[in-house]
């Protein structure tokens, strides 16, 4: 027997199951959200793990192909690693919950969501939020829980509830909320230019629908849960504290952590770890335990100084931004770069534009999602932190910071229709101090306007910190945080946009919660910061899309034709298309409405191109001017190839205004000559003139 659990969530039912199903894990709850149906489990480890300073929390949500009733493509047919939505997904799962568990407690724990059937109306990825929290606070694992997400949209104006596949294509925002049942605790969305009274009424809107769901869940957590196991605690004992400050006192420490170089301050820790080993050099239990307490040292120096005194470590006024720096055009072969430089944070970005052939597919649950124009990615390599490691491609941080900068830019990009390529931007972080994802959208801006990419506006980036103290209305907002800040900090607030609204947010915070009035400062903040990056930074470095794309970069000419005769422009397995790709250099793409891609770099090659095609698609009538290729050559005349398979003759009397005694005195096979069509008779022979009388007559009636 099983307990089931339902309730009406934006006018679906959404159904848990307890005792269902994976009874061994530490909580299970088998989740239905219309026909979509997710297993979300909490299993943790008996005893901590040892050696680790952290929480080690995991989160995976799994993606499996037969719930949208697929099978995976390519040679192995098991699902491989997790997709970009997965890692995605996992991450806004992860950011609300880690700060609901003890911060002493130690014991491996692993969130597992299993999609196993997809409604598209009905979110997966909504549904395992919610399966993961209910898991979580019905099972023994201590969490202050429970917590409950809900995601908004915008139509026409108005909020939508967790929408529908087709709302969501609609909306004009793409907002997902956490609340606990007193404060939000998590915001991330993607918006198209919403302004910032419109996303706090959204956020609330959203906080609300939590608070239903929460109260419903604590219904099953007083039916269901479990008690609360004990746990061997990891905190720093408090007499080691009180050694470490007769050792380095209070002010040594403000010293040492209060500079505007990261690198400097570093030096400064050593120093003074080196100092406190030595001093503990027989006592083996606080040396294990040294290095936590040197960063809880540091973290209640750094949040004393900056809450009680209003002093920031690199010296700088609450509302204040680190120097400013922005540059195009860094390097010269690339199809749009640029440097965007904020203190000891400095992001280098290149863009690079190619047909849409190239846009990425995506075989994922999502019907809509198959493919992807415009790609952001993100890379961290060690030396921006001044570390040395091997490097071993993204990971889940990486793909993240890549996924907002993208978010970020999506609604200023123009239309396929308007600018027919598929775009990739890169950010290379050359150094980090704080807020790179947020640097790489303002230099992502910049280079794709330095490659031409005609974009709507302009957009900017910025994150906003918090230190607060014992009351919720005891608290500091920063402007611009710097590493040591968000380390030592509550939040993380990021945001991107435009002159005229946001266009992403991403919140992370280390507290249970964020009142309404902390919200509404930090993004009343950045948008006093976004404003002046924009005006006083970004547009100085430049101020406009370029009018075309670089020199270095594929030109790309559309056409029209008859859907009809798309056939005729591919050819049988494609010999046609590809006899053009030979001779032009060119890459076609051609789409199933009859829109026409031609590409390639040299612009004599593309209107051959086109010229090819516009021949191949028009029916050959008397007067046309058509330029073809001489195929074959008899005594009396020359054979042109007008169009695949079909052929035109000149006869020698039409080859010259002089008289011609021998073909090959005039045209060669293989040569591309321009000729006008005299006549196509009943059995569809073609007569043709190269004479310049005739061609000239051509021009005149032009």
């Amino acid at each position: 027997m099983y307990k089931s659990y339902s309730m009406e969530l934006a006018g679906r039912t959404l159904t848990v199951d307890v005792d269902r199903v994976a009874k061994q894990a530490n909580g299970a709850v088998l989740m239905h959200y219309g026909d979509t149906v997710v297993l979300s489990t909490a299993t943790a480890s008996d005893k901590p793990r040892e050696g680790v300073d952290f929480f080690p929390l995991s989160v995976e949500y799994e993606e499996k192909m037969y719930a949208v009733g697929k099978i995976p493509g390519g040679f192995n047919k098991r699902e491989g690693k997790a997709s970009e939505n997965a890692i995605l997904t996992s991450r806004v799962i992860d950011r609300p919950m880690r700060p609901l568990f003890p911060k002493d407690y130690r014991n491996d724990v692993t969130l597992d969501n299993i999609v196993m059937s997809v409604d598209q109306d009905c979110s997966p990825e909504l549904t395992a939020m919610l399966g993961s929290a209910i898991a979580t606070a019905i099972s023994d694992i201590p969490f202050d829980g429970p917590c409950a997400t809900t995601q908004i949209g915008l139509v026409d104006g108005e909020f939508v509830v967790n929408p529908t596949q087709a709302q969501k294509v609609a909306s004009d925002l793409a907002l997902t909320v956490a609340s606990t049942r007193e404060k939000v605790i998590m915001i991330e969305a993607g918006a198209k230019e919403v302004p910032e009274d419109v996303m706090i009424e959204a956020i609330y809107k959203a906080d609300s629908v939590n608070k239903e769901i929460i109260a419903f869940v604590d219904k099953i957590v007083a039916e269901c849960g479990k008690p609360k196991h004990s746990y061997e605690s990891c905190a720093v004992p408090e007499e080691l504290f009180e050694a470490i400050k007769e050792i380095v006192p209070p002010a040594e420490m403000e010293v040492a952590v209060f500079t505007d170089d990261k690198q400097t301050r570093e030096a400064n820790i050593r120093a003074i770890t080196e100092k406190l080993e030595e001093a503990f050099a027989d006592n083996e239990e606080w040396l294990a335990l040294l290095g936590d307490a040197v960063y809880q040292y540091q973290k209640k120096t750094v949040r004393k100084m900056i809450l009680k005194d209003h002093k920031r470590p690199d010296g700088r006024a609450i509302t204040e931004i680190r120097p400013l720096a922005a540059e195009v055009d860094l390097l010269p072969r690339v199809h749009g770069s640029a440097m965007f430089t904020r203190g000891q944070t400095q992001i280098l970005n290149i863009c690079t534009l190619a047909p849409l052939s190239e846009a990425q597919k995506l075989d994922g649950l999502d019907e809509l999602e198959t493919t992807k124009r415009y790609m952001h990615h993100y890379n961290f390599p060690s030396f921006s932190v001044g570390e040395t490691k091997p490097s071993r491609g993204p990971g889940r941080r990486e793909i993240g910071h890549g996924a907002l900068a993208e978010r970020a830019l999506v609604p200023v990009l123009p239309s396929e229709a308007e600018f027919p390529y598929a775009i990739r931007t890169v950010s290379e972080t050359m150094e980090s101090n704080g807020s790179t994802s947020q640097a790489s959208i303002c230099a992502s801006t910049m280079s794709l306007m330095a490659a031409g990419v005609p974009i709507k506006t302009m957009v900017a980036g910025i994150s906003c910190g918090l230190v607060t103290g014992e009351t919720d209305d005891d608290y500091i907002v920063l402007t611009d945080i710097q590493g040591l800040e968000d380390f030592f900090g509550d939040m993380d607030f990021k945001v991107g946009g435009t002159h005229k609204g946001i266009t992403a947010i991403q919140m992370d915070i280390k507290i249970h919660g964020l009142t309404r009035p902390i919200i509404e400062e930090a993004i009343r903040r950045t948008r006093e910061a976004r404003l002046y990056i924009l005006d006083e930074v970004m547009a100085k470095a430049i101020s406009e899309p370029r009018k075309t794309v670089g020199k270095y970069a594929p030109k790309i000419d559309q056409i029209s034709i008859d859907p009809q005769k798309i056939g005729d422009v591919v050819g049988k397995q494609g010999c046609v298309i590809n006899k053009i790709i030979e001779e032009t250099g060119v890459k076609i793409d051609i789409s199933e409405d009859g829109n026409v891609a031609v590409c390639g770099t040299d612009q004599a090659m593309i209107d051959r191109a086109k010229e090819i095609i516009h021949n191949i698609v028009t029916d050959i009538e008397p007067g046309q001017v058509i330029t073809g290729k001489v195929v074959r050559i008899m005594p009396f005349g020359a054979f042109v190839e007008l169009k695949p398979k079909k052929d035109g003759m000149i006869h020698i009397s039409r080859l010259s205004d002089r008289r011609v005694e021998k073909v090959e005195d005039v045209v060669n096979i293989g040569d591309t000559v321009t000729v006008k069509v005299l006549d196509v008779d009943k059995a569809g022979k073609i007569s043709l003139s190269m004479k310049p009388g005739d061609l000239a007559k051509k021009d005149s009636e032009n």
